[in-house]
């Protein structure tokens, strides 16, 4: 059964992609550092794998790696505000997800590490999304996500 397609977009990682208009998720504020781009899509990274790409819509060469943090950090937890969950139109615990930014070093991949400083905060009912920004002092910006061998 054909998926109802209703745009294409450029991008350089990708080449042109087809998504469907109720997939794009819409950043009520840009990620630290790109405050222009506002819509996204998730592409699977591949089968069976955790990470995914979070591809803009309107910058072909903008795509982040991003994942499920739980997947990787059992006790990451943290408050959501009253504002952000305002901001995102958040009504029950259920609606909410969080992704974490992912880098690779190009000189040594195994080396990934994860944002906890600036998770993104998602709506998946509205597909409303915003990165916050917790404490330092409790969250790293790069924490590894392997063990060191």
């Amino acid at each position: 059964m054909r998926q109802n397609i209703d745009m294409e977009i450029n991008t350089t990682r990708f080449g042109t992609i087809e998504i469907e208009e109720e997939k794009i998720i819409k950043m009520t504020r840009g990620l630290l550092g790109f405050p222009d781009d506002r819509r996204y899509v998730l592409i699977p990274h591949k089968e069976g794998s955790p990470f995914h790409w979070l591809q803009s819509v309107d910058t072909p060469a903008l795509a982040f790696v991003v994942t499920s943090p739980g997947r990787f950090f059992s006790d990451y937890v943290f408050d959501i505000s009253d504002e952000i969950e305002k901001e995102l139109e958040i009504e029950a615990p259920e609606d909410v997800d969080c992704l974490v930014i992912i880098t690779i070093p190009k000189d040594n991949p195994k080396k990934l590490t994860a944002n906890l400083l600036g998770p993104i905060v998602i709506n998946v009912k509205k597909r409303l999304a915003c990165q916050v920004v917790l404490d330092p002092n409790v969250y790293p910006v790069k924490c590894p996500l392997l063990p060191e061998e």
